[in-house]
């Protein structure tokens, strides 16, 4: 269960969620930034164009564990077997089509319980990765403290306001003077 990395280093991460909107512009501000993200991506929403997501792989961001179906209710609604299915759904469909089994899950809404883990680890991942700060509607939100700080998890999504959200993350990774980094290499899982 990781969401922050206790660390000294001026380093931060950044995660983007879902899927959903998918837009040259956010290619090219990935690319622009030279940004390395964790892209926890769930099925049902690339299906229709899975192929988009090599463009930010060839950036040397990696596709990551967001389950098949983005049921935000999975902890409560289903047991151990459905979220493994789930899961491991995912697993497979990532290494269809880019080559790699995520290493990293990111339960949708947040939400995670003892049974998940298990599921988590059976499915063959490494960790439970949530957030501490979030890049949304434009402007940064934190759980703790009014910046970022060495070591934190941003959240972001595909979302018609990626420009707006990535041009707030921008500003706060910035003004802390803290480097992008892969999630995965600081952890050694990538």
């Amino acid at each position: 269960m990781i969401t922050k990395i206790e660390t000294k280093h001026p380093v931060v991460f950044l995660t983007i969620d879902d899927g959903n909107i998918k837009t040259p512009e956010s290619v090219k501000l990935m690319a622009e930034y030279d940004y390395p993200a964790s892209l926890f991506l769930t099925r049902d929403t690339v299906a229709e164009n899975p192929t988009f997501f090599n463009a930010f792989k060839a950036q040397g961001s990696l596709i990551e564990n967001h389950t098949v179906t983005h049921n935000i209710n999975m902890v409560r609604q289903w047991g151990y077997q459905q979220q493994l299915n789930d899961m491991v759904g995912m697993q497979e469909y990532a290494f269809q089509h880019y080559g790699r089994r995520p290493t990293l899950f990111r339960p949708p809404g947040g939400a995670y319980s003892n049974v998940m883990r298990r599921a988590v680890a059976d499915a063959g991942m490494k960790a439970i990765v949530t957030w501490e700060a979030k890049a949304n509607a434009g402007k940064m939100d934190y759980q703790v403290g009014n910046s970022l700080r060495p070591g934190d998890i941003v959240l972001m999504h595909f979302r018609a306001e990626f420009a707006a959200d990535l041009a707030a993350f921008r500003a706060a990774q910035l003004a802390a003077g803290l480097e992008v980094v892969l999630l995965e290499d600081f952890l050694g899982v990538a």
